[in-house]
Formats: C-alpha cells, sequence, structure tokens
C-alpha cells in the first residue's frame, strides 16, 4: 500500500526525488491531442457487432461471456483474427500523419491474469508490445489503459463483464489483484517513459454510486501512485504520470488531490459525451456546440494536468449496441424509459448516408470540442475506428472530411466566440 510505503521512506526523501520528476512528454506546456484504440484488446459490441452476431448467441454480450458461452476454439480463433486485423502498424501510421501525438490503449486485466472460473481468453500481451513499437517507430506516446478491472469497475460491457451493481470496489482481493496488475504494467514500461510516458490505473469506476465506490477508490488512487512511480518497490522513482479517471464526478471533487508538491506527475482524465441520457438525445444540433463551448470555464481551471480522454462528435445514441447489445437506442425510442425523438436513419452506419448537412455540422461539433478541450491540456477521441458507426470514428472523418489532417486545420475558429 502507497500509505505504508510513504511511511517507510520517509516523506522527506518522497519529497527530494519527486523533484526530479520528468515525463516523456511536456504535460502543460504542449498539447496532447490523440486518439482512443476502442475495441482492440477489449471487445466492445458496438465498435464490433459483427463478432457478437456471428455468434448467434444472444447471450453473448461482453468479453465475459464471449469466453463463457461461445465454443472455446472457435472465439480463439476470432479473438486472434480480430487482434491481428482490426488494428496495424498501418493505423499506427495514418494516426501519426493525421497530427496526432498521442493513442490511448485500453486493456483488461485478463490480459494479465485471470482467476478461476474466470471464462476470459488471454493472448494480448503480443499486440501491446507491438503497439508499443510501432508507438514508438512513428513518434507517438502511447498511454496504457486499464479499462477492466476484477469485479468490473463499473458494470459496462467495456470493462468486460456486464452487470447490474459493480463488484470490484467491494471485494478487497478484487483491489488487490488490480494493484499487481498496475505493479506488473509499471514494471513494463519503467524504462520507456519516451514512448509510454502515462499508465491510467482504471477507467471509469463507477463514482456516481458515492462512497462505497468513492472510499476504496481514492486508496486505490494512493495505491496507484506509488505502484506506478515506484514500480519496483523502492525509491528509485520512474518518470511515468499517472492518469486518474474522475468516476463521474466534478472536478471540483477532485481539487487539491494527489497535488504538489507532495505529488508530482498526476494528471486527471475526464470523459465528455452527449448521447447517454434522454436530454442529451433531445438537444438541438446548435445547443451540442453550445454545450461544449460551455465546458471550457472548468476545464481551464484545475489544479492537475487535466485531458480530455474520450469525447465524440456523436450526438445520438444511435449507434447499434451502443448501450449494449440488444438494448436500443434513446434516439428512436427503442431504448427503455426512452421517447422517440427522431429517426436514426442517416445519423448513423456509414458515411454515405450521411447528408451534406449533417457532415458540416459534426466538423462544426468536432471543432467545437476541439477548442474547448484544448482548455484543458488536451483530448483523445473515442475512437480511431468502428464497424459500423461512422459518426464515431476518428478514420472515417478523416476519410470523409470532418474531421481535418491536422487538428490545427480549423474551418470554424470563433465558433464558441
Amino acid at each position: 500500500m502507497f500509505s505504508a510505503f510513504l511511511a517507510l521512506i520517509g516523506l522527506s526523501l518522497f519529497h527530494s526525488v519527486s523533484s526530479q520528476f520528468s515525463p516523456g512528454f511536456p504535460y502543460g506546456s504542449q498539447m496532447v491531442r490523440g486518439v482512443n484504440l476502442g475495441g482492440w484488446l477489449v471487445l466492445e459490441p458496438w465498435i464490433t457487432p459483427s463478432i457478437f452476431d456471428n455468434t448467434g448467441n444472444p447471450n453473448i454480450v461482453d468479453e465475459w461471456t464471449f469466453g463463457q458461452y461461445y465454443d472455446r476454439a472457435t472465439a480463439t480463433t476470432v479473438l486472434q483474427n480480430h487482434w491481428d486485423t482490426w488494428i496495424t502498424q498501418d493505423d499506427f501510421a495514418n494516426i501519426a500523419a493525421a497530427g496526432l501525438n498521442h493513442v490511448r490503449l485500453p486493456i483488461g486485466y485478463w490480459a494479465f491474469e485471470v482467476g478461476s472460473g474466470e471464462p476470459y481468453i488471454q493472448g494480448q500481451l503480443p499486440y501491446l508490445q507491438n503497439a508499443v513499437q510501432w508507438a514508438s517507430q512513428y513518434g507517438l506516446k502511447l498511454i496504457v489503459d486499464l479499462h477492466g478491472a476484477p469485479g468490473s469497475q463499473n458494470g459496462y460491457d467495456n470493462s468486460g463483464h456486464t452487470m447490474s451493481y459493480p463488484t470490484w470496489q467491494s471485494n478487497q482481493t478484487n483491489i488487490a489483484r488490480t494493484d499487481a496488475i498496475i505493479q506488473q504494467i509499471a514494471s513494463m514500461f519503467a524504462n520507456q517513459v519516451d514512448v509510454v510516458p502515462i499508465i491510467a490505473p482504471l477507467n471509469e469506476p463507477a463514482g456516481y454510486y458515492g462512497s462505497s465506490v468513492l472510499t476504496p477508490l481514492r486508496q486505490y488512487y494512493y495505491d496507484s501512485y506509488g505502484n506506478i512511480r515506484y514500480p519496483y518497490g523502492t525509491s528509485t522513482q520512474s518518470n511515468t504520470v499517472v492518469l486518474l479517471h474522475d468516476a463521474f464526478q466534478p472536478l471540483s471533487y477532485w481539487n487539491g488531490f494527489e497535488t504538489t508538491p507532495d505529488f508530482q506527475g498526476v494528471a486527471m482524465d475526464t470523459h465528455i459525451y452527449q448521447v447517454f441520457s434522454n436530454a442529451d438525445v433531445q438537444m438541438s444540433w446548435q445547443s451540442h456546440i453550445d454545450t461544449a463551448c460551455d465546458t471550457q470555464s472548468t476545464l481551464s481551471d484545475f489544479d492537475l494536468w487535466l485531458m480530455v480522454g474520450e469525447w465524440s462528435p456523436a450526438i445520438t445514441d444511435c449507434a447499434t449496441y451502443l448501450n449494449g447489445r440488444g438494448n436500443g437506442a434513446r434516439y428512436d425510442g427503442s431504448y427503455p424509459g426512452s421517447s422517440y425523438v427522431g429517426s436514426c436513419t442517416g445519423l448513423t452506419g456509414s458515411a454515405s448516408t450521411f447528408s451534406s448537412s449533417y457532415k458540416t455540422f459534426l466538423r462544426q461539433f468536432w471543432e467545437a470540442q476541439v477548442i474547448s478541450y484544448e482548455k484543458s491540456n488536451g483530448w483523445l477521441m473515442w475512437t480511431w475506428k468502428t464497424e459500423s458507426a461512422d459518426e464515431w470514428s476518428y478514420l472515417a472523418g478523416l476519410q470523409n472530411g470532418w474531421i481535418p489532417w491536422s487538428p490545427t486545420d480549423l474551418e470554424y475558429p470563433t465558433i464558441c466566440g
């Protein structure tokens, strides 16, 4: 535990080594501009719906059930093919060519260890190493993001295991296993800080459940700091930045948390979407732009390095399986508890079905968000590519003109006034 570790080495020593911190990227003075490699090493049904549809089993809704209910040999072959083809060296070349400088790579705990009775299929680690090699080759920085923890930290399919209430925080064994995995990741990359400058110890923990999650999470974040910055269990400090997710709390909740001088090299990750509530999907196009612009004051005034680690130009939840396999969409009223706003036709799927006015709006909304999120220390859009939801795809945006090949090449630089 980091608290015990601090007592062991003495706070004065901790201060002295902290002052030598030298990250692998000039965070705070150079803008982070990047993209997520979603749906590659952690399956998400909405990013690759064909993988789930091809099982023929509606009960396969995440990576846990993919290993649990699918023929094991077939599942392994499908995953291996997916890992080989979904993200390749060419993608890294294109990301760099698009003027980006960071990629965020989600990975699940099961890539590192699988417990008794857990049906996950392993084999992801060679692809993580490939990603690091490709990032190095193309001058990109890679954020290793622990996207799924034992017991699930949020119950979402993107944690690997869909459940009605997360159990990561309620079982100390789950947390201890996660600590060990973070130690392993930190040790893997402690000497590669020029390529892997950041480790994110937990994606989107469900802080909206209150103290039952936030109390153990805060302790986990303290321990993660020690595990990442001192990966060998000694006073030898790494130069790896610790990227904490805000747990869906207002940034003000985290004011003063892990700040200098007692801590250095800590950054906060906030995710901003406008599609996951009835109110969101009912907004007009202009209201979406205005809402993005209105984030500027909050993002510009925070006491840690801050980045918007997930966001999208999507304005509906129409993408197939976005709310979970079989759950429908709020926008067309097919999601439980929602009411019809409009037809999803022409708002999701292939860009060939998008009107010119919609593509123009996507460009405006993309720019409004980039301009606003650069009031923080930068951004990483979700996600690089999708099978069938082009409004979410950075690559499709490049190919179809609503994302520029240089992120500073803005057509609407005054869109936020």
